[in-house]
């Protein structure tokens, strides 16, 4: 228990061999529940998960079932499964493999989905990596227990010593894919979307259509953009950046365009679920004719690329078509930072 809340930590892996154990030792004494999610490795990180739960659990006098039971979901819960909701549980770490790889998304949403069925109030995630400093997950949980925010997110680019230590490949993609995520989600003021070390509550993992959550590494981005559709509120912390020995399994040339393409669909999602079908607010007006009058523009004026007369003037007529749309946008974006202000903290003292 921290602060009498319940906490469960959902650490993924795939592929840890060497890490995941040491992370599974370092969880905070104060966690309730940890559930350690296998991701279909191909390397021994399952037996390091096993090895390392049953020595934590032992030392936590939990008695353990050994053996495992394979369950509908594709999924391997090792020592069978435990009754929840009652904040009293006979593991304190539970090993879960899935049978088939699903990414990281889908590793941290099988964890989400066995904290909500066991009740638990707040759940964390720090990944198998050991790149999660879990000394400061005090940070990530405060804003929850004082109802503060539903959905708390580290952000390693407030201090500028961190974001030096942070390699500038991920730098540049982290800020491409940070003004996307402002413009998909409607969390203006948040940043490092990327950034996985989280704490969400029970509430919110009731509240978000969680089960539908994205399973590739654009997850984080994902979920951003389904609790704003739920009027969730979201808290940014300041956290360190730690980078050893571990390798990325991140392809960026991959990676960067199948999240951009996410986040579009899901921005046209958010405006119709949140301001046509809950709601109603003119901003949705806005962005479309700001994207139909930017594209008219843009495209009126490639295709008049030859020095002609005519071209001249198609070009000049093209202008005030095109800055309409990007005024149209800018209104867009102004009126939808407002419509969502009360939703967002940033919690840099």
């Amino acid at each position: 228990m921290y602060r009498g809340r319940s906490v469960g930590i959902v650490i993924p892996a795939y592929n840890e061999s060497g890490f995941v154990g040491d992370v599974i030792e370092s969880v905070p004494e104060y966690a309730d529940r940890v559930y350690v999610v296998d991701d279909c490795s191909t390397d021994d990180t399952w037996d390091e998960i096993q090895r390392h739960a049953r020595a934590v659990n032992e030392a936590s006098e939990i008695a353990v079932m050994d053996g495992g039971a394979a369950s509908e979901t594709g999924q391997t819960v090792a020592g069978g499964g435990d009754p929840g909701g009652s904040g009293q549980f006979e593991r304190r770490v539970v090993p879960i493999q899935h049978e088939q790889n699903r990414g990281v998304g889908g590793a941290i949403k099988t964890g989400y989905e066995h904290a909500r069925e066991d009740g638990i109030e707040i759940t964390s995630v720090m990944g198998g990596d050991g790149q999660m400093d879990p000394e400061i997950l005090d940070r990530l949980l405060d804003p929850i227990v004082e109802d503060r925010a539903d959905y708390v997110k580290g952000n390693r680019l407030v201090d500028p010593a961190d974001r030096e230590e942070m390699p500038t490949f991920r730098l540049i993609g982290n800020g491409i894919l940070s003004v996307l995520t402002k413009i998909a989600s409607g969390y203006w003021k948040i940043g490092d979307p990327q950034n996985g070390y989280t704490a969400i509550s029970l509430d919110a993992l009731e509240s978000a259509p969680v089960e539908d959550m994205y399973e590739y590494y654009g997850y984080c981005n994902d979920l951003l953009v389904k609790l704003n559709a739920c009027e969730l509120r979201v808290a940014d912390v300041p956290v360190p950046s730690r980078y050893d020995d571990e390798e990325s399994h991140i392809s960026y040339g991959e990676y960067i365009p199948k999240v951009s393409l996410m986040l579009l669909s899901n921005f046209v999602w958010r405006l119709r679920v949140k301001y046509l079908a809950r709601d109603f607010h003119p901003l949705v007006f806005l962005y479309a004719l700001g994207a139909a009058g930017s594209l008219a523009g843009l495209g009126r004026a490639l295709r008049n690329v030859t020095p002609t007369d005519d071209a001249e003037d198609s070009r000049a007529s093209s202008l005030p078509i095109a800055l309409l749309g990007a005024l149209s946008l800018v209104l867009a974006m102004i009126f939808d930072m407002r419509a969502n202000e009360d939703l967002e903290e940033r919690d840099f003292e």
